[in-house]
């Protein structure tokens, strides 16, 4: 077995929003980076760690783990629609290899997925289903959060389940993050409107999707031109975070709590759980080394925007 990982931001924005041509340039460079890393390790198998934005898991059922033995992609934001090549008997194996270290995790037969866990698969390898892919869903928009701890425990489960196939080149993706708060509502504050879509938006219309994203990208342009509310990027908790996880250690997660997470980087910071998750299964299979790392504050895209590429070192 060989294990490498690709962490990256994603954005609805991507193509709706596009910042100055030199730091679009800069972001499709990063991106030809990943690729031209992914091509050479040419992984036979993949595991997606990534969140949802009330496309396919709401507060009827809002699991913090969640593996799918099926999978498809909603299609939005442009974004690719239809099934996923998921392979089933290891998804349930790994499932199983989880529980019995004693991590409740959901299974899902029927996952849908949002651009969160599409956009990598799409930017690295043109398709979703391109190469068999295992997805796993982490909570990072829906209170309650479990600790980080758990999350690192949850790649730490994940990666030595990978360890145990030894014909397989595995590539770990987490997607999500870095630092930002788009107008994703909170059921806290959520009008009875905003709460029906948090209980279960499922299958909405095509105008009430279009309705949905027309406000995000409207979102993406205020927060650019400096007129919107929504908390700011934060660049060095970014940038100090990233370092963590170059570091190899990751034992400094274990004290972030999530109200910190929330105050300092913005609701939706908590979606790089899927980076922890990512980087703990690398570390799983013994010391690791990246290989390139990219970011840059991105208002366009309401997102501290990241890349990183790492390859077990063992």
């Amino acid at each position: 077995m060989s294990l490498a990982l690709v962490t990256m931001s994603h954005s609805p924005l991507l193509g709706y929003n596009d910042p100055a041509p030199e730091v679009k340039a800069e972001v499709d460079a990063a991106f030809a980076s990943a690729r031209s890393f992914v091509a050479e390790f040419d992984p036979s198998l993949v595991v997606s760690f990534a969140p949802d934005h009330y496309n396919g898991f709401f507060h009827d059922l809002m699991p913090p783990f969640c593996i799918g033995y099926q999978a498809e992609g909603v299609g939005d934001y442009g974004t690719t629609a239809g099934p996923l090549d998921v392979p089933t008997d290891t998804a349930e194996k790994l499932a199983e290899w989880v529980a019995e270290r004693d991590l409740d995790v959901a299974i899902s037969r029927k996952m849908e997925i949002d651009h969160g866990a599409v956009q990598p698969l799409e930017i690295l390898f043109g398709g979703i289903d391109a190469v068999p892919t295992i997805p796993v869903f982490v909570n990072g928009v829906a209170q309650p959060f479990t600790r980080m701890a758990r999350v690192r425990r949850l790649g730490e489960a994940i990666g030595s389940f990978l360890a145990t196939l030894p014909d397989e080149r595995v590539l770990v993706i987490g997607s999500g993050g870095l630092s930002h708060d788009p107008p994703v509502p909170q059921w806290a504050t959520a009008t009875e409107e905003q709460r029906a879509l948090l209980l279960d938006g499922r299958h909405p219309t095509a105008a009430a999707r279009d309705a949905r994203q027309e406000r995000v990208i409207q979102a993406g342009r205020d927060f650019a031109a400096g007129t919107a509310t929504i908390q700011d990027l934060a660049p060095e908790w970014d940038r100090a975070l990233m370092e963590v996880f170059a570091s190899g250690d990751l034992s400094p997660i274990d004290a972030m709590r999530p109200a910190q997470m929330a105050e300092e980087a913005g609701n939706s910071a908590h979606e790089v759980r899927t980076w922890v998750a990512a980087f703990a299964a690398l570390g799983a299979a013994g010391p690791y080394r990246v290989d390139y790392e990219y970011y840059r504050p991105i208002r366009e895209y309401i997102a501290g925007f990241g890349v990183m590429t790492a390859r077990s070192s063992s």
